[in-house]
């Protein structure tokens, strides 16, 4: 059974704030299946930005955290440049191609993302 999507960002939420963290959702999509994209703010003029990773095509085990995400692994997304009007740019872009799509807004000066990082 696949874990939906807003109770994979509410856990998320909770588990970023317990952190220290703060986090908030910037856009509320599909509560069943919708993309799950994340930007982390580091409050000094730098973000980054992760979406959905294409599925894995090989038998390579799955990071122990994704269990915290009902699997979904997630990728750095290029951003012409790590400002945040260029991560809203590339979310402006896939809003139009994706209307269902979530957005999670961390602010942490760690930058940590809090989800399952594979490499791209």
């Amino acid at each position: 059974m696949r874990l939906s999507s807003d109770f994979i960002v509410g856990t998320l939420i909770r588990r970023i704030q317990a952190a220290g963290a703060y986090a908030t959702l910037a856009r509320r999509g599909d509560a069943a299946a919708g993309a799950i994209f994340v930007l982390v703010d580091g409050l000094d003029g730098q973000v980054a930005l992760y979406g959905p990773a294409p599925p894995m095509m090989d038998d390579a085990p799955l990071p122990d955290e994704a269990a915290l995400t009902g699997n979904r692994l997630f990728i750095a997304l290029p951003l012409a440049e790590p400002t945040r009007a260029a991560a809203q740019a590339h979310m402006d872009r896939q809003a139009r191609f994706d209307s269902d799509l979530w957005l999670l807004e961390i602010e942490d000066r760690a930058m940590r993302p809090f989800v399952p990082i594979v490499a791209s």
